[in-house]
C-alpha cells in the first residue's frame, strides 16, 4: 500500500464558483423533484375528482317538493 499525502492532509479547498455551481445544481434538482411530485399529485386528485363526479347520483330533480 502506497502512502499518499491525501491520506494525511485535507484536499485543497474548492473555489467559490465550484461551491456555487454545486449549490445551484442541487437546488435545481430539488425544485424539479418538487414540481414533478406536485404534477403527479394534481393528476391523481383530478382523476379522483372526475371519478367521483361520474359515480355521484344526479342531484338535479331528485328533491321532492312538499
Amino acid at each position: 500500500m502506497a502512502v499518499t499525502k491525501e491520506q494525511f492532509f485535507k484536499p485543497a479547498k474548492a473555489s467559490a464558483q465550484d461551491k456555487a455551481a454545486q449549490t445551484h445544481t442541487v437546488a435545481q434538482s430539488i425544485v424539479a423533484a418538487e414540481a414533478a411530485a406536485r404534477a403527479k399529485k394534481t393528476e391523481r386528485l383530478r382523476a379522483l375528482r372526475l371519478a367521483q363526479l361520474l359515480n355521484a347520483p344526479s342531484q338535479h330533480g331528485s328533491k321532492k317538493r312538499v
